[in-house]
């Protein structure tokens, strides 16, 4: 049996984690609530996931996608509280 970690959508996320780790200063910005972080951030998200499936993405797959990329932001948020906390 395939394990999650194993499934389209893990490689996506994992993708999208990538994103995050390849522009720090965008999601330093995002995490201090700077204008155009988030709009660039989700541009690149679809564009990884639009050159992995060869295809543009359709509206409620992009809508996937940038909730993902917002979810991966949050974790990373919630990752930098907790370290400033201890």
């Amino acid at each position: 049996m395939a394990q999650e970690s194993d499934s389209p959508d893990a490689a996506i996320i994992r993708l999208l984690q990538g994103v995050a780790d390849a522009n720090p200063e965008q999601v330093a910005g995002w995490m201090r609530d700077e204008p155009g972080q988030w709009g660039f951030l989700a541009g690149q998200a679809v564009l990884t996931v639009r050159r992995l499936l060869g295809r543009s993405l359709e509206y409620a797959e992009r809508r996937w996608v940038w909730h993902q990329m917002w979810l991966v932001l949050q974790e990373r948020r919630r990752e930098q509280i907790e370290s400033a906390e201890r």
